[in-house]
């Protein structure tokens, strides 16, 4: 999380928007929009929306989708008829909370219409997705360091929360870690599990989810751990289920972890910099994803501004550094890979551009396309498939 901004992978088999369909297989003939989570401080007003073409990769504005506070993170209903924000704010309504906006979209012209609010009971939440069975979504509230489910009506409003839980402890940074920073959170494929990401205790939590009733309760074994002081921020699962990768945003590493989901238990297995070795300037680590394929992953420095790209060991699960690309701008928060896997589309947040990359399928290497788009502030990237 970036100092002096109220906070902000998913699992590559993901149904939370990613565009692919239920079955986990893309269909990049298919139309899709682009929902664009910002900051709202400065010249933002909200969630923006382009129209993608995956053949082209070439994304025409639509304009502003919708107008509302702080929409950092975003996430799609699996039936991509409605979609969903995090408004990262420090109050709302009198509380120390933020809140979740559901709005139904417009194919059309890609427009979103608000359908209701809540607030997320926890100051600052950053990170937002669905239950496989897309009847809950899973909030994760950074500065109120806790987690919260919501169900969602077959109309697409968000109903009382069914779950909440408050962590407690804190790791050894005095400064960002002087309490618990949740920072993603993921159901797990076969729906059993809810991976929480909690910056603030150096831990991967691993929660029990009943899709039944929407509820929580602490697995056994209750978490994995990252090295201290390595804050991890968000997670990837590999597409054989097998290993977990965790980017650490204070340390710029990824930890890999054995994850065995019959038991729910992560063994760590390495950390690896994400940066090249006679670099030393600041630099905070923000995004990270496996490829569809699983032969290699990409992850997001805030500082260096690059995506580094790493191969991974079939067997083993461990990474072994490619190369870093520059992303065309300042502080890539968060990036996206289009429904066929073939392109990469960073959102530079300081620099206010969303830069799009060719993925070689071979070795997971960037080349440019030259496309660039301008959006105040963006945090997020998010694909919806467009409904006929």
């Amino acid at each position: 999380m970036k100092l002096g901004i109220l906070g902000l992978a998913m699992f590559s088999l993901s149904l939370s928007a990613s565009g692919r369909s239920s079955s986990g297989k893309a269909n990049p003939a298919s139309q899709y929009l682009l929902y664009v989570g910002t900051y709202t401080k400065g010249e933002s007003k909200g969630i923006y929306a382009f129209r993608y073409d995956p053949k082209s990769a070439d994304a025409t504005s639509l304009g502003l989708a919708a107008e509302t506070a702080n929409p950092s993170f975003l996430a799609a209903s699996p039936d991509q008829r409605f979609l969903y924000a995090v408004n990262e704010l420090t109050e709302y309504q009198g509380a120390s909370s933020g809140a979740v906006t559901a709005f139904a979209i417009n194919p059309g012209d890609g427009k979103l219409t608000q359908l209701n609010e809540s607030a997320s009971r926890g100051a600052d939440p950053c990170y937002i997705s669905f239950d496989r069975t897309g009847k809950y979504v899973l909030v994760a509230n950074y500065t109120g360091g806790s987690i919260v489910v919501f169900p969602v009506s077959q109309d697409g409003h968000l109903e009382p929360a069914s779950a909440f839980v408050q962590h407690q402890g804190r790791g050894q940074n005095p400064e960002r870690q002087e309490g618990p920073h949740a920072h993603w959170i993921e159901t797990t494929p076969d729906n059993r599990l809810a991976l929480v990401a909690d910056l603030g205790l150096d831990e991967i939590l691993i929660y029990r989810f009943d899709a039944k009733t929407g509820t929580l309760v602490p697995n056994d074994p209750p978490f994995g751990k990252t090295d201290a002081v390595a804050g991890p921020r968000h997670v990837s699962l590999h597409p054989n289920g097998k290993f977990v990768y965790v980017i650490d945003e204070l340390s710029s590493t990824i930890t890999v972890f054995a994850f065995d989901s019959s038991h729910g238990s992560l063994q760590a297995l390495q950390a690896i910099s994400t940066l090249p070795a006679d670099f030393k300037g600041k630099n905070d680590t923000a995004e990270i994803h496996v490829h569809p394929n699983g032969k290699f992953l990409f992850a997001s420095n805030r500082g260096h501004d690059s995506i580094a790209v790493f191969s991974i060991d079939q067997n083993t699960g461990k990474l072994s550094f490619t190369a870093d690309f520059p992303t065309g701008g300042k502080t890539p928060r968060n990036f996206e890979l289009d429904p066929g896997g073939t392109h990469l589309l960073v959102a530079n947040q300081d620099s206010g551009n969303i830069v799009t990359f060719t993925i070689d399928q071979q070795n997971g290497r960037l080349t440019s396309t030259g496309q660039e788009r301008k959006v105040p502030s963006p945090v997020s990237l998010r694909f919806v498939k467009v409904q006929r």
